[in-house]
C-alpha cells in the first residue's frame, strides 16, 4: 500500500488545476473580448463613410426643406384668396402638415432604432450561450 508520498500520475494537484482554470478562464476572456473588438470595428468602417454623407445630407435636405416651405406658403396663400390673414393660415397650413409628416417620420424611426440596436447582437448571443454552458458545466460537477 502506498502511504500517501507517491501520486497517481492522472492526479493533479489543486493549484495545477486551479492555474489552468485561470489560464482557461483568461483565454476565454480575452476572445470575448477580441470579438466584441472586432464587431465595434466592423461598425466602426461603415460608419466612417455614412457620417459625412449623412452631414452632406442634412445640409442639402435643410436647405429644400426651407426651400420647399416657402414655396407650399406662398401657394396656400394664393389658394386662401385676398384676405388680410393669408399668410398667417397660409404659415399655419404648412406648419400642421410638417408636424402630421414629422410625427410619422419619428415613429418610423424609433421603431427601426428599436430594431438594429447598437449592441453586437452576434457577440451577446454568444456570452448568453456561454453563461448557459457555464451553468450547465456547473450544475453537472455539483
Amino acid at each position: 500500500m502506498n502511504s500517501g508520498a507517491e501520486m497517481n500520475p492522472h492526479e493533479r494537484s489543486l493549484a495545477a488545476i486551479l492555474g489552468e482554470m485561470k489560464q482557461e478562464l483568461k483565454e476565454f476572456v480575452e476572445t470575448r473580448i477580441a470579438m466584441v473588438k472586432s464587431e465595434f470595428r466592423d461598425k466602426l468602417v461603415h460608419w466612417k463613410v455614412a457620417a459625412p454623407l449623412a452631414g452632406a445630407g442634412v445640409v442639402l435636405l435643410g436647405t429644400a426643406y426651407l426651400l420647399i416651405t416657402l414655396a407650399l406658403v406662398a401657394l396656400a396663400a394664393v389658394f386662401i384668396g385676398d384676405t388680410p390673414y393669408r399668410w398667417f393660415f397660409a404659415l399655419l397650413g404648412v406648419g400642421v402638415l410638417w408636424t402630421v409628416l414629422s410625427g410619422i417620420s419619428l415613429y418610423i424611426a424609433k421603431r427601426e432604432f428599436e430594431l438594429n440596436r447598437l449592441m453586437p447582437q452576434k457577440t451577446m448571443a454568444v456570452l448568453k450561450g456561454d453563461k448557459l454552458w457555464l451553468q450547465n458545466e456547473a450544475r453537472s460537477q455539483i
